[in-house]
């Protein structure tokens, strides 16, 4: 069994047991976090899918950390101008464990 959600602008597939890294969410480490944009279920071959949301899903989470991730940088260049702008970025995020599907 598993579900499509949407958090934080981006869509995952998600499975129960399993971990993943979305953007950042106001929950502590431990806590439990439902997540309600639920687009698509599927349990074999039965498949629900949302118009856009299935009313009355849920997936549940809990948190298990939170983080920033790898530091990327930028970098703008202006060729023949002696000009050269560096930055870096880190992206926060959530590292949440699937508990259940509903």
């Amino acid at each position: 069994m598993y579900a499509v959600i949407k958090t934080g602008g981006k869509q995952y597939r998600v499975s129960e047991g399993q971990t993943l890294k979305v953007e950042k969410l106001l929950a502590e480490e431990g806590a439990s976090v439902e997540l309600d944009d639920v687009l698509m279920i599927a349990d074999g071959d039965n498949i629900k899918v949302g118009n856009p949301y299935i009313e009355g899903s849920k997936v549940t989470a809990e948190v298990k950390s939170q983080g920033r991730g790898k530091k990327i940088e930028v970098i703008k260049f202006r060729r023949r101008k002696h000009h050269d702008k560096r930055t870096g970025h880190r992206q926060a995020f959530t590292e949440l464990l699937i508990t259940g599907i509903k």
